[in-house]
């Protein structure tokens, strides 16, 4: 997995706390520490910042018509504890938006795809493309995939918020399908570097919708637990473009077919969006009242649909549409501490080494006495893939925040485990053994945390306004930093050594867990307008201004 380890994703709740039929009160500041998961009559919640003393505003929220519910007939009460023990025994409320989650999580089956199609076989496509040994334009034919990417990133923002997620990410699929033909014909490098970009276009747009996409239609209870659906199929993208890559090993012109076989998903995605929702916000913006109501009626059920409209209408009213959005309103807070707090996480999660570990990995399990490559991509494909699992079953458990330290946590151990096994003097075979199990720690500790919840967590604190250029940004400065660490990691390698170079890793990774320790806001069980309306000054009044 060489190129790039993430969402995220792309790219991701616990019950509702809060229920609200009336309008909202007048905001009050408070501490995040007063928060309580039992229902209240406020709303307490703020970026409580420790020594930067950084303060929000949160939205005081009643709960109205309290008399009526505690007086409900004993039947009604009867009726509601059946019915919250039959779900306990079986919650499905994540059912309904499952397939959706899942066609737009096929973005990102493409991405973990094209992360692994030119492992192995770039030797052969240098060969018969007539740059053999050239290792600068081995180099340009991977690179040229992240300057697409970036550029699908930084313009995709303005797209979503004018034709929303649905047709963005079917006419993403263009670029996509024509990429990966015009590189499996390809019969010079020029066609090949041209095919290699429209594929990163692609994967770029993609990269900032699924978490987008996800976030807004995923029912507030399992978010998080969507969310990480996006991680599993980057995952399973990496070990099928592994496996189908194994006969390219004794066929020189297999590279083609995997080629080719790398534009079906563009064809599914394109038709299963076809039948896939649009984001409940985004039509309750363009004034597609009454297809949100049904939207969330069917994925998030008939109680949520006047609560999730009136709050929705709530803030468009005080905080205005993202269909008018500039780019210069990220200067402006609170728009401008979400996006340095989306950007700074991309970058910490960059330079905390994952694709360096990824790339030296090979030579760590060679060491050990484990040369076949194919298997050595296997296990942490694998690895990464138990990772996600977890994650998808821990986030809206534990919380954004608490995986993140402990990923993050995780990373470090793993790398000054790896410093010690190369630094120490101790047995070789023990050594090499050592090795292994901090980069299997090292890359399961990733793929728990710091791999899915960058890509879940940016969205859940951006506005509704500035979402999709908030996740543009993060996601350029991600592709940035991707392209450096690829750039000058083996020269550093060269220059200091692995030891210092994986100490350095292990560092970052240790100032991601005070990061996350300190700048990061914790998002499970609440609502996207629930959350942007602790963080928004602008939404500080209730009813209206």
């Amino acid at each position: 997995m060489p190129a790039a380890a993430v969402l995220h994703q792309p790219v991701g709740p616990v019950p509702r706390i809060l229920t609200r039929t009336t309008p909202l009160s007048k905001s009050k500041l408070v501490s995040l520490t007063s928060y309580s998961p039992k229902p209240v009559k406020t709303l307490r919640f703020c970026f409580s910042y420790r020594s930067i003393k950084f303060k929000v505003q949160a939205a005081k929220k009643q709960l109205s018509e309290s008399h009526n519910q505690n007086i409900r007939p004993e039947n009604e009460n009867s009726s509601l504890r059946d019915r919250k023990d039959s779900e306990k025994d079986f919650d499905n409320g994540w059912l309904p938006s499952f397939p959706h989650v899942l066609i737009a999580s096929m973005s990102n089956f493409v991405f973990g795809y094209h992360i692994g199609v030119m492992n192995g076989p770039i030797v052969s496509v240098a060969r018969e493309l007539g740059f053999e040994g050239n290792s600068i334009l081995e180099g340009l034919v991977v690179s040229i995939f992240i300057a697409g990417a970036f550029i699908g990133s930084i313009s995709s923002g303005p797209i979503v918020d004018k034709l929303g997620c649905r047709r963005t990410f079917q006419i993403a699929t263009i670029p996509l399908i024509l990429g990966a033909v015009i590189s499996a014909q390809a019969h010079s490098l020029d066609e090949m570097l041209l095919g290699r970009f429209l594929v990163g276009l692609g994967i770029g747009v993609d990269t900032v919708l699924v978490p987008i996409y996800i976030s807004e239609v995923a029912p507030t209870k399992y978010r998080g637990s969507l969310g990480t659906v996006c991680q599993i199929g980057t995952c399973l993208g990496i070990i099928a473009s592994l496996f189908l890559g194994i006969p390219a090993e004794h066929d020189p012109h297999w590279w083609r077919t995997m080629l080719y076989i790398a534009s079906l998903p563009g064809f599914v995605i394109a038709l299963g969006m076809q039948f896939a929702v649009d984001s409940p916000r985004w039509l309750c913006k363009v004034g597609m009242l009454d297809d949100a109501k049904t939207v969330i009626r069917n994925l998030w059920g008939e109680s949520e649909v006047d609560n999730a409209i009136e709050e929705f209408q709530y803030v468009i009213k005080n905080d205005g549409s993202d269909l008018d959005s500039q780019w210069l309103e990220l200067l402006d807070e609170p728009h401008s501490r979400v996006a340095l707090i989306g950007g700074a996480l991309f970058v910490l999660q960059q330079f905390a080494g994952i694709n360096g570990v990824l790339y030296f990995s090979s030579l760590t399990f060679h060491d050990a006495g484990i040369t076949n490559g194919a298997l050595a991509s296997s296990f942490v494909g694998l690895t990464n893939f138990a990772g996600a699992l977890c994650s998808s079953y821990l986030i809206d458990k534990e919380g954004r925040q608490k995986l993140l330290i402990g990923s993050y946590l995780g990373m470090a151990i793993s790398m000054f485990l790896i410093v010690c096994a190369i630094s120490l003097p101790m047995d070789q075979d023990f050594g090499h053994n050592l090795s292994i199990v901090g980069t299997f720690m090292y890359i399961f500790s990733f793929a728990i945390g710091a791999g899915p919840v960058t890509g879940l967590i940016i969205p859940e604190l951006s506005s509704s306004r500035t979402r999709g250029k908030i996740l543009g940004f993060s996601f350029s400065v991600h592709w940035v930093c991707n392209f450096l660490v690829g750039l000058f990691f083996l020269d550093l390698v060269e220059t200091f050594g692995i030891a210092p170079v994986y100490a350095g890793f292990g560092g970052v990774s240790f100032l991601s867990a005070l990061f996350a320790y300190y700048f990061i806001v914790e998002t499970k069980g609440r609502s996207l307008e629930e959350i942007e309306m602790s963080l928004n000054p602008n939404l500080r009044g209730g009813g209206g201004k």
